[in-house]
């Protein structure tokens, strides 16, 4: 290729200056001299010209390939309908008719869903995808998506090329789809109360009325129909401490898209406004501080501490008005006001007729109902005044054999209890024996419900965990932990111990024996299987679009099993192991993914248009999805008609080499120099000669 090429000897402010002489003393020379002055200005046009530097540049080019995007909208949007199915269809088509096509290079990006909720960003992809190619090598762009796309530039010139952008849009016209939208709903609630979340349910082609079921933890706790297009609120009341997960799920139309923005999500952290504990202290001891000092550090407890100091057989006769001791309120304590309590505790406590045998069975009653009790024994257990020989023997998991062991012994973790949530991973006790401190008395017992998770001297059992209809019982066949606390013989890990034991008999999720938990982090969803069992078997998982699975847990740490699974897809999961259910959450609660599930070609059409490119479905109602003719235009701003799609070509070429022939200088610019003043003079010198 030849082209002609300059290069100042001069800067151009000069020659421009020089150039405004040449013409001022052309003009003066016309009008003095006539014709002839033409051979001067000639001459003086030259001598410019040869300071422009001119050269004739030969080049030697070898003409690359265009390139031509197709860009593939993998998002999650895009496997709604038989859009994935168009999809495959269409980028196959597309490959190979371009591949046909002479000097093209077919580039493709696959864009999915942005992270976190971004939704779909193929514009963000397809420059990523082009990194490496020179803006004039591209031949065109073509984006096999629904229409929904969430980085839609405002306008053409913010696009980093200029070639013609074709959107092929999946999806069908007749399309009809509801979904529930969440307005506001609660991140915490106080265990017992109600909590209201407002919500929207949306459709398109629906019947104005839709039912919305609730559920709370997989339960349904209320049904009622709603009118669409209108918010509402519902009521649910936060049941458990910990996660409380509600499913708001509407009813689907036939025909409908996708079932899977039919359902939200909220899950609402259980908190407990405050656990109220009644301790009972008996006999005065070294350790009846521990307990209550125990119960006191933890700002969420409220507590009730009463120490019996005057049993009955004690009065004397003094006038109650001269005691300094406040009587012990037990009506209102056991009968009136015994099921405002998450947690009675007797510690050390021996039958004296304190309590009457109908206040006993009140506490019988109260633990079968759900609420929670712990016997911190003593010598007095062994005694003829022993719990176990009152009507309270129907709830205990054993009862006195006699025996007060005095043996100095260090606590053990039985082999159920490194299973059990409760003594499990104790600090200390991953050598053998434990590195805690010696405890010096234990209480003999004849275990007959429950599991003994710690044992004392001579293997006796030391804690027994016992659940009792809806509630739940504890045994201490000791009254020696506040050795630990103490620091005796180095201590031990009294508070892990005693906080776990309390928050166990108080129900705290955490602390479940038989368990499923799934805790979401991104796309990864970490699952929990807690059991006392050996093999809890394989997780059955339901993913938001129904479809089920298996999934296989391994042994983490004793009773522990764990796994994680890669969520595909944004909405509920829901976990299943024998009789009990979990449920995660991927994906904010109201996805804009799956905010607006219906393919339309009007999103893109503006910037399409503008870049001479075109926006269209690809399927009508019924039929299979068709490519429009693909096409080389190489001129034109038309790049698109009813049937076919236009792509324009680049003339870029790499440069192999370059040869430079100068023009004004060497010889050859001498010589025409000289020539063109050398033909002037002779001119001019007629000319005087023949006016002579």
């Amino acid at each position: 290729m030849l082209t002609l090429s300059f290069s100042p000897l001069l800067p151009v402010w000069a020659l421009v200056a020089l150039g405004i002489a040449v013409a001022a003393v052309t003009v003066v020379a016309a009008l003095t001299r006539g014709g002839v002055a033409a051979l001067r200005a000639l001459a003086l046009a030259l001598v410019l010209g040869a300071l422009t530097g001119p050269s004739l540049v030969q080049e030697e080019r070898d003409p690359v390939r265009s390139v031509v995007a197709v860009v593939v909208d993998r998002s999650t949007s895009q496997t709604l309908g038989d859009r994935a199915e168009m999809t495959t269809r269409l980028r196959e088509e597309a490959e190979r008719r371009l591949g046909a096509l002479p000097d093209i290079e077919i580039r493709m990006v696959d864009a999915g869903d942005g992270e976190g909720d971004d939704g779909t960003r193929l514009f963000a992809a397809l420059q990523r995808g082009l990194a490496d190619v020179p803006p004039d090598r591209l031949a065109g762009v073509l984006m096999v998506t629904d229409g929904v796309v969430h980085d839609i530039p405002a306008s053409a010139s913010e696009l980093s090329f200029r070639a013609p952008l074709h959107a092929l849009v999946t999806g069908r016209p007749n399309e009809r789809d509801r979904r529930i939208a969440l307005l506001e709903a609660p991140r915490f609630g106080i265990v017992g109360k109600d909590q209201t979340i407002r919500a929207e349910v949306s459709e398109r082609g629906g019947t104005g009325i839709a039912t919305v079921t609730v559920r709370r933890d997989g339960q349904t706790v209320l049904r009622q129909d709603v009118r669409t297009g209108a918010p509402f609120t519902l009521t649910v009341r936060v049941d458990h401490g910990g996660p409380n997960v509600v499913e708001i799920e509407a009813d689907g139309l036939p025909g409908e898209l996708t079932p899977v923005n039919n359902r939200a999500v909220v899950t609402i952290e259980g908190i407990r406004e405050k656990l109220r504990v009644l301790l009972v202290s008996g006999e005065p001891h070294p350790g009846e501080r521990t307990w209550r000092n125990l119960l006191k550090s933890d700002a969420n407890v409220d507590l009730v501490h009463f120490t019996i100091l005057r049993p009955p057989e004690k009065q004397d006769g003094t006038p109650i008005n001269e005691l300094s001791l406040i009587a012990f309120p037990t009506r209102e304590l056991f009968q009136q006001k015994i099921k405002d309590f998450d947690l009675i505790i007797f510690d050390r406590y021996a039958n004296q007729s304190v309590l009457p045998s109908t206040y006993f069975d009140n506490i019988t009653r109260y633990v079968r109902e759900g609420g929670a009790l712990l016997i911190a024994a003593g010598p007095e257990y062994a005694g003829p005044g022993s719990l176990a020989r009152t009507r309270l023997s129907a709830i205990l998991p054993g009862g006195p054999d006699g025996r007060i062991l005095e043996t100095p012994f260090k606590a053990r973790i039985t082999e159920r209890g490194q299973r059990h949530p409760v003594t499990r991973d104790l600090p200390g006790s991953e050598s053998d024996p434990p590195a805690w401190g010696e405890w010096l008395r234990t209480i003999g017992a004849e275990i007959r419900t429950g599991t003994s998770v710690m044992s004392g001297a001579g293997e006796a059992p030391l804690l027994v965990l016992n659940r009792e209809e809806k509630g739940r019982v504890a045994l201490l066949l000791s009254d020696h932990a506040w050795l630990w606390a103490r620091g005796y013989n180095d201590g031990g890990p009294h508070l892990d111990l005693l906080r776990r034991l309390a928050h166990w008999l108080m129900k705290e999720p955490a602390l479940e024996e038989e368990a499923l938990r799934a805790n979401v982090a991104g796309r990864a969803i970490r699952l929990e299987r807690q059991t006392m069992g050996q093999d809890p078997g394989p997780i059955a998982v339901t993913s938001p679009s129904g479809r089920e699975r298996q999934i296989a847990v391994a042994e983490a740490r004793p009773g522990l099993f764990t796994a994680e699974v890669r969520a595909e897809e944004l909405g509920l999961y829901t976990f299943r192991s024998g009789d009990l259910a979990a449920f995660a959450s991927v994906g904010p609660a109201n996805s804009r993914e799956l905010s607006d599930v219906f393919s339309d070609p009007a999103h893109l059409r503006p910037l399409a248009e503008a870049t001479g490119g075109s926006s269209r479905r690809v399927a009508e109602a019924a039929g299979p999805a068709t490519l429009p003719r693909i096409q080389i235009v190489r001129s034109g701003s038309r790049m698109a008609g009813s049937d076919w799609i236009g792509i324009r070509p680049s003339d870029a070429a790499t440069i192999r080499g370059v040869r430079v022939f100068p023009l004004g200088l060497g010889f050859l610019g001498l010589g025409v120099l000289v020539g063109a003043v050398l033909l002037a003079w002779i001119l001019e010198g007629r000319r005087r000669v023949a006016r002579a």
